[in-house]
């Protein structure tokens, strides 16, 4: 079988019944940096039963016994697509544009996929994920900065998460459960639920896959219910223009992007597909992971679109254009509960407000049902929130902890503000933090688009699958894009601000050091790498030695995780035995550095 050269954007079509025992020469030739049997970090403890691939050898082309194995890992990151900070943007979406804001989220959605296209690719290709190769390829001070900015990003989005929850157990209780019992019940249970994988990772997958099939029969409940008109929907889905839209329609439409692409979600999907056994050391193994994560996640993101488009439907035909004497005089009418939210001169909708006016526009059971749906939307996001804190931590700092200490310590950072937020604010003061969260979960995302646009790009990391011309060219301007996009989402946040010459310091310094970061991350993108930054530094003295039983906080590289003597790290071998069961063949960065070694004497 001849190996495919370029890019390695073509998905890879090979009958398996074609491959050989022993890897393909000129595939080795150019081979990707890989994480051996030792290099996963600590993370990959979630992961110890990796699920097996099975042969299909009478469907070469497409196999659904394969897609089968594959599935799982996309359903997993399409959580972060439905989580409550997504869902109150699509009813907001439908209640002040009605339909006319669906070829938005279409759009972003599709966006999307190709920025988890890029996470997956980079975990199968290289063995590692997103955090892995930040670790490995970035000096200390900067590794350490994007290592806060996205921490920042999960915290952000786990007190949307968490306080979503919250919300949906204080609707279901009639308002006998406040918010912060609510939060540390979510708490406890998350915890709970994490220990599925314990009994195997298809269980908790398919406990995931439940979060989802509730979701999609509540919210299709609802949709099914409000009847919306659906040439109308259509139109607003298809056709790429907002009529007599204003500035309120173009803000929601910025936040339909913000809420949408999740910077944290990026790093999660490069470490969720090591789940999966995938030999490293042959190219069409490669290439056949690539297809079905690929495939996969278009599945997964497809379902998920579908009930954002069913919520942002049910507020486009049932509350658009309806003022608040006609709702609240329903919610009398029904004696509905917290009928007294729209005792008020405004009209506002969010999660809690959008559940009461469910209920007093068509029965209580519309109430408590979307708070069913908002209960997993919320316990699943958290769920998953949970485990990209610890990939994230774990992979820029090199933790090595036991499984309880890392989980407590990940989760306490994200966890404590949501408790102070839900014990010193009240139900309907949460709109304006929703708000304020979006717009801080917006400016962390260069922070993942721009390390995976430079590492997948990278042939020293990817080898043959690196980013062609045409992909590079186009996910690049597609993150300059919702970068400037969410930059133009913060600016309108700003102008919210009190007006004082102490806050217009504070922000004009944190924006110029913010811009400085960024910066850096772009020019380190365009920047040649024959090698990887920790390479360079080994040729250069810097001892990687490391004590197996610290955590590492600052350095570059640890050599044991390589498999490599100490003082002497092997960052280019292509494979380990006892992983692969071959012996190692020499890439192409060992042998670069064989032969600066040679020059240098």
């Amino acid at each position: 079988m001849k190996a495919q050269t370029g890019s390695g954007d073509d998905v890879g079509l090979e009958d398996s019944s074609q491959r050989e025992n022993q890897p393909d020469s000129s595939w080795q030739e150019n081979q990707p940096i890989r994480a051996n049997a030792s290099s996963s970090s600590v993370a990959s403890a979630y992961f110890n039963n990796k699920i097996t691939i099975p042969e299909d050898q009478q469907h070469p082309i497409f196999s659904f016994k394969k897609l089968w194995a594959f599935t799982g890992p996309g359903f997993l990151m399409s959580i972060a697509y439905l989580d409550p900070g997504n869902i109150e943007s699509d009813l907001r979406s439908g209640s002040v544009a009605q339909f006319k804001l669906l070829w938005v989220l279409m759009s972003a959605t599709f966006l999307g996929l190709l920025m988890q296209r890029l996470s997956a690719r980079l975990g199968v290709v290289t063995g590692m994920h997103l955090a892995e190769v930040c670790y490995r390829s970035y000096p200390r001070v900067p590794r350490l900065v994007l290592w806060i900015m996205v921490e920042i990003a999960i915290i952000g989005s786990d007190m949307q998460e968490v306080i979503g929850t919250a919300i949906a157990f204080y609707l279901l209780s009639d308002g006998k459960i406040p918010l912060y019992a609510g939060v540390l019940i979510t708490i406890a249970d998350t915890f709970t639920f994490l220990f599925l994988d314990k009994y195997g990772l298809r269980k908790l997958e398919g406990f995931f896959a439940f979060l989802i099939l509730i979701m999609v029969v509540t919210f299709g409940y609802e949709y099914v219910m409000v009847a919306p008109d659906q040439p109308a929907l259509l139109r607003g889905m298809f056709v790429p223009f907002c009529e007599d839209c204003g500035p309120d329609q173009v803000l929601q439409a910025v936040a339909i992007i913000g809420a949408i692409i999740m910077p944290h979600n990026i790093y999660l999907h490069s470490a969720l597909v090591k789940s999966r056994d995938v030999d490293r050391t042959k190219r069409d193994h490669i290439q056949e992971a690539n297809k079905y994560f690929f495939v996969e996640a278009a599945i997964a993101l497809f379902i998920s679109f579908l009930i954002n488009v069913f919520v942002t439907a049910v507020f486009a035909e049932g509350f658009y254009g309806r003022n608040i004497t006609q709702v609240y005089d329903s919610c009398i009418e029904r004696d509905v509960p917290h009928a007294s939210v729209f005792n008020t001169t405004n009209l506002e909708v969010d999660i809690f407000r959008g559940g009461v006016f469910l209920g007093c526009q068509f029965g209580l059971a519309a109430m408590y049902i979307w708070a069913v749906g908002i209960l997993a939307a919320g316990q699943s996001s958290t769920m998953t929130g949970t485990y990209t804190g610890q990939f994230v931590m774990e992979g820029f700092l090199n933790l090595k902890w036991k499984r309880w200490i890392r989980v407590l310590f990940t989760r306490s950072i994200a966890i404590f503000p949501t408790i102070l937020v839900a014990s010193f604010s009240g139900i309907q003061d949460l709109t304006q933090m929703n708000d304020m969260l979006n717009v801080l979960m917006s400016m962390q995302l260069p922070f993942a688009l721009i390390p995976i646009l430079t590492f997948t790009s990278s042939e020293s990391i990817m080898g043959d699958f690196k980013n062609g011309r045409f992909m590079s060219i186009f996910t690049a301007l597609l993150a300059v894009l919702v970068i400037g996009i969410n930059l133009f989402f913060i600016s309108v946040y700003i102008h919210s601000l009190p007006p004082h010459w102490a806050v217009y310091v504070a922000v004009s310094v944190l924006v110029i050091l913010y811009l400085t970061f960024v910066l850096y991350l772009c020019l380190s993108c365009l920047k040649p790498r024959d090698t990887p930054y920790v390479l360079s530094e080994s040729i250069s003295g810097t001892s990687l030695e490391l004590d197996s039983e610290t955590p590492d906080f600052g350095s570059t590289a640890n050599a044991s995780e390589f498999g490599s003597t100490p003082k002497t790290p092997d960052f280019g071998s292509t494979a380990n035995t006892s992983e692969f069961g071959s012996t190692p063949n020499t890439s192409v960065v060992e042998k670069d550095h064989n032969k600066r070694n040679t020059s240098s004497l």
